[in-house]
């Protein structure tokens, strides 16, 4: 499983309740899930109601078909940043970057630790920066910074 987010993705669901959502295809001039992060795969998302004011984010999992996303961590909502138990109608699903989620914009480049597919086993110390990718952590990590942990 890999975390992937990508452009321009986007179906229409009609789900309710606060479950996986059942996709059903892709919006015109858009890719589906299983096209655009694949199968089996971990995203950021959103849903939005297309009649009511209900919406989420939150990273997301596709399952082996590509025919349902499982809410896996619900970031925002407007159910208090719970899940939200959407009503019926038709809701569109996407992937966003959430902004919460963003390095912020005062950091400079040079604070910037990227790592991928990488596990900190040692004691580790670093001003600030962001970790990306999946990050493993078996000894310490010590931040004197801001942190960001996409």
């Amino acid at each position: 499983m890999a975390f992937v987010l990508n452009d321009r993705v986007k179906e229409t669901t009609t789900t309710t309740g606060t479950g996986a959502v059942t996709l059903a295809g892709a919006v015109t001039s858009f890719e589906s899930f299983g096209t655009g992060i694949g199968n089996n795969n971990q995203t950021y998302y959103a849903i939005v109601h297309k009649s009511l004011n209900e919406w989420e984010v939150g990273v997301g999992t596709l399952n082996g078909s590509s025919t349902t996303l499982t809410r896996t961590t619900v970031i925002s909502s407007t159910n208090s940043d719970a899940a939200q138990n959407f009503q019926a109608g038709e809701k569109e699903v996407f992937c966003t970057y959430p902004g919460s989620r963003a390095p912020s914009a005062g950091m400079t480049a040079t604070t910037y630790v990227t790592t991928h597919n990488a596990t900190i086993s040692d004691t580790q110390t670093m001003d600030s920066g962001v970790l990306a990718g999946p990050v493993s952590i078996t000894g310490s990590l010590s931040v004197t910074g801001n942190l960001y942990i996409l």
